[in-house]
């Protein structure tokens, strides 16, 4: 069950997709998901659909509203393959810290504002390049955000990067879960140790999982790197966190 939105921004108008249980009765526990590189497209409403199924409100808004509106890969198209690719790089980088921040206040009024979305915190989760969107909007609206999760995230804690989230983490008051693909050129053991010591340092209440064997994408149906095991634990992973926040 979804229907589209959309929703006023500072930076234009968020194209948007609102899921809920196909027996939904009165408001929810919102969740905000951020799909992956690849932006939104089949895979990523199943996955909203399965998360929302477990009782919640899930909003799903196009990342790339500010250089396409809908699916930005076309049909019949894989978001990795070469003549693809490098649209999806150029609206990437579109989104620095301060277009995220932008984005994730207007994703709240609209929670704030629609009917399927029940009062109180919120849970999000980004996959990919918005694992890192996840904990940056946790660390911005820490009285709102109860959950923050990212899957096979990328570039957390790039020492070389200014504007890595790594940087941000001490404001998170949110529970964390991170789970990792196994040898991922995009977040190699040198950045998942550096992250886990800033949240450490934070004292935020956090768990990081290494999916043995799960290449970078394991999540992502359209992907070869799909990893039906991954997947499911993934799903798993998810529920209890947002079960136990939400």
């Amino acid at each position: 069950m979804s229907r589209a939105i959309e929703i006023p921004a500072a930076d234009g108008t968020i194209d948007a997709h609102i899921f809920t249980p196909g027996n939904a009765d009165g408001p929810l526990p919102a969740v905000v998901l951020f799909t992956d590189i690849g932006g939104l497209r089949p895979c990523y409403h199943q996955k909203a659909q399965r998360i929302a199924d477990n009782g919640y409100a899930v909003l799903m808004p196009n990342v790339y509203y500010r250089d396409a509106r809908g699916p930005v890969v076309p049909r019949g198209k894989s978001f990795r393959d070469p003549d693809v690719r490098p649209t999806l790089v150029v609206y990437a980088g579109h989104l620095p810290p301060e277009a995220q921040s932008r984005d994730f206040a207007a994703l709240l009024t609209c929670i704030d504002r629609e009917a399927e979305f029940a009062e109180g915190k919120v849970g999000v989760v980004g996959y990919c390049m918005t694992g890192a969107f996840a904990l940056r909007m946790a660390a911005e609206h820490p009285d709102r955000v109860a959950a923050a999760a990212g899957f096979h995230s990328a570039n957390l804690a790039d020492a070389t990067d200014d504007n890595s989230p790594v940087k941000v983490v001490g404001n998170i008051e949110a529970r964390v879960y991170l789970g990792h693909a196994d040898r991922d050129e995009l977040l190699p053991p040198e950045q998942i140790a550096r992250l886990d010591e800033a949240l450490a340092r934070a004292g935020v209440h956090f768990t990081t999982e290494l999916y043995r064997g799960a290449a970078h994408g394991f999540t992502a149906k359209d992907s070869p790197s799909w990893d039906t095991a991954a997947d499911a634990l993934h799903h798993k992973r998810l529920a209890m966190l947002l079960e136990e926040t939400l």
